[in-house]
C-alpha cells in the first residue's frame, strides 16, 4: 500500500510542480514584483528545475537531504505569506507554497526517496547467492550457477525510465576496461520489457551482459522485488508497475557475495570505484 500511494505521489507531485509554476509565472507577469509571485516561484523553480535536470542531464547520484532546495521553498513561502494581502493570496501561498512546495518537498526527500529496506539475509557477505534465472538481451536463458566461473558485478536497476539508474549505468561504462581488465563481468540486470532493454543494449558499446528480470522472479528470490515500485502513469509507455530495489551484488570466482550495495535511499548510489576497490581487496587487479 505504500509503494502504491508512492507511485501516485511522484506522478502528482512533479506535475503539480509544472502547473503551479507555469501558473505563478503568467500571474507575475501581469502582478508585477509586489506580489505573492516571486516568493512562490523562490519556492517551486528549484524542485522543478531539480526534477528537469535529472531527466536532461542525469547524475547518479545526489546529497541525501537536497538542503537547499528544501530551504528555498521555505524562504519563498515565507515571503508569499508575508505579501499576501487578499484571500485568494493568502490560498495560492499556502496552497503552492506550503503545501506544494515545502511539504511536497519534504515527503519527497524524506519519505518517497527512502526506501525503507531491512536486514536481508539472502544477501549476506560470505554467502553463495541463491539460483535464480535471467533473460538475455538476445533472448538466451542464463542462470546463477554461472557465475562461478569468473568475478561478477550484478546491478540490479529499476528501468530506463530512471534518470538516476541510466546515468549509473553510464558511470560503471566508463571503467568498462578496469572491470574487464580484472575479468569481472557485468550483468545490467532490470524488470523492464524486453526492447527498453535491447535499446540500452544498442545505446552503450561495452562488453556488458544486458539482462531481463521477467515478472520480477530474480528480484523476488533475492529479495529486492518493489511492488508498485514504479511511477504511476508509466504504464502507458509499457512499464510493469513492480520494480526492482537499485542493488549492487558483488561476487568472486566461485559465486560468493564479497560485497553489496542496497541503498536505502534512490539517490545515493556508490561510485563504480568502490566496486573496483573491493575486487582489488579479494584478489583481482588491474595488472
Amino acid at each position: 500500500m505504500i509503494n502504491l500511494l508512492k507511485s501516485i505521489y511522484i506522478s502528482s507531485y512533479t506535475t503539480l510542480l509544472v502547473v503551479a509554476s507555469v501558473h505563478s509565472i503568467i500571474k507575475l507577469s501581469n502582478t508585477g514584483l509586489n506580489s505573492i509571485w516571486p516568493g512562490l516561484l523562490v519556492a517551486l523553480l528549484p524542485s522543478l528545475f531539480f526534477f528537469v535536470r535529472l531527466f536532461a542531464s542525469p547524475i547518479p547520484r545526489t546529497s541525501a537531504n537536497l538542503n537547499s532546495m528544501l530551504a528555498l521553498a521555505i524562504c519563498g513561502s515565507i515571503f508569499s505569506l508575508i505579501m499576501a494581502s487578499t484571500p485568494d493570496e493568502r490560498f495560492f501561498s499556502y496552497l503552492y507554497g506550503v503545501s506544494l512546495s515545502i511539504g511536497g518537498g519534504a515527503l519527497y526527500i524524506y519519505w518517497y526517496s527512502r526506501l525503507g529496506r531491512g536486514r536481508n539475509k539472502v544477501l549476506e557477505t560470505g554467502q553463495p547467492l541463491p539460483m535464480f534465472e535471467l533473460k538475455s538481451s538476445q533472448g538466451s536463458m542464463w542462470n546463477s550457477a554461472q557465475l562461478k566461473n569468473h568475478p561478477a558485478l550484478l546491478l540490479f536497476f529499476r528501468g530506463n525510465w530512471c534518470p538516476l539508474c541510466m546515468a549509473q549505468i553510464k558511470e560503471v561504462a566508463g571503467h568498462y576496461q578496469e572491470l574487464e581488465t580484472m575479468g569481472v563481468k557485468v550483468y545490467l540486470v532490470s524488470p523492464q520489457p524486453e526492447k527498453n532493454t535491447q535499446s540500452l543494449a544498442k545505446k552503450f558499446k561495452v562488453n556488458y551482459n544486458f539482462m531481463i528480470d521477467e515478472n520480477n522472479k530474480a528480484a523476488k528470490i533475492l529479495g529486492i522485488a518493489s511492488q508498485h515500485g514504479t511511477p504511476k502513469g508509466l504504464e502507458a509507455l509499457g512499464y510493469d508497475s513492480d520494480t526492482v530495489l537499485p542493488t549492487a551484488i558483488l561476487t568472486n570466482a566461485k559465486g560468493t557475495i564479497i560485497f553489496t550495495d542496497q541503498t536505502d535511499n534512490y539517490r545515493i548510489r556508490p561510485e563504480p570505484e568502490t566496486f573496483i576497490k573491493i575486487f582489488a581487496q579479494h584478489g583481482m587487479n588491474t595488472n
